[in-house]
């Protein structure tokens, strides 16, 4: 079992620029895909970065192409989302989880673990 929790959250003003990271409690971090999905008010979960367990295949949902990357470093136990050129629509709760699926997982329930969740903002 891992435990997650998630940092990095807060108010921006659009245009500017967070980090967020997701700390992973708990062995064999390097067995788990990792992905992030975010929830705005009255919304659906929905999709947004994965890595793979070595870090190097990733995928993007189309609203956060080109300005969001995802990463991790498995001696830290760690995944970052670092978000870019934000927008107000961005604005949403942000989940790291964890899943033990195929190479990269994009779909909610194929995820098994999951952080409690950052709040980002995003002002106009």
């Amino acid at each position: 079992q891992v435990q997650l929790v998630e940092s990095g959250g807060g108010l921006v003003q659009a245009g500017g620029s967070l980090t967020l990271s997701c700390a992973a409690s708990g062995r064999s971090f390097s067995t788990y895909v990792m992905g992030w999905f975010r929830q705005a008010p009255g919304k659906e979960r929905e999709f947004v970065a994965a890595i793979s367990r070595s870090g190097v295949i990733t995928r993007y949902a189309d609203p956060v192409k080109g300005r969001f990357t995802i990463s991790r470093d498995n001696a830290k136990n760690t995944v970052y989302l670092q978000m870019n050129s934000l927008k107000p629509e961005d604005t949403a709760v942000y989940y790291c989880a964890a899943g033990r699926g195929a190479v990269v997982l994009t779909i909610r329930n194929e995820y098994d673990y999951w952080g409690q969740g950052t709040q980002v903002t995003v002002s106009s």
